[in-house]
């Protein structure tokens, strides 16, 4: 497999919510409404502050991340993300494809580091994957996120300069 990572276009809109709402649905990693009609979906995605890609081989969409300014002001030098990969092409590298692409792109754009602000700590994939990035775990909020099955558990912050 050979991951090609583009800007979002406006058509890729249909295969993005195919893939976001469904992972926004089950609740174990978004702190967000679980209840999102595809517009919600949508409109939270392609907010105006996101900067939206996809990952994509052959022209088939496998994933998509958006890139922002972790905060407006003194704060808008960190990058922030998040990342969704169709659950056909998980455990295929397009999550470390797509935060790569991401670490080059902040870069590009100037910001100075990168920070997560709420990575769920069951999502031990995603926790591993960050840190073998270069992430670190720089806070944890106790039991920050109620998860559907496991209940409150903490979340991390976690944190990398670029």
């Amino acid at each position: 497999m050979t991951v090609r990572i583009r800007p979002a276009a406006q058509a890729d809109t249909p295969a993005i919510v195919a893939i976001v709402a469904p992972v926004l649905a089950a609740g174990e990693t978004y702190a967000m409404a679980r209840d999102l009609d595809e517009a919600g979906v949508a409109a939270y995605w392609f907010d105006p502050r996101h900067e939206v890609f996809v990952a994509e081989d052959e022209g088939a969409i496998l994933g998509t991340y958006y890139l922002m300014a972790n905060q407006g002001g003194g704060g808008a030098h960190v990058a922030h993300c998040g990342y969704i990969t169709a659950g056909q092409a998980q455990g295929k590298g397009v999550a470390r494809a797509m935060c790569r692409h991401s670490l080059e792109r902040a870069a590009e754009r100037g910001f100075r580091a990168m920070q997560f602000n709420h990575v769920v700590s069951t999502n031990t994939r995603a926790v591993a994957l960050w840190q073998s990035l270069g992430f670190e775990i720089v806070g944890v909020l106790p039991e920050a996120f109620d998860h559907p099955a496991h209940g409150y558990v903490d979340s991390y912050v976690m944190f990398r300069a670029l």
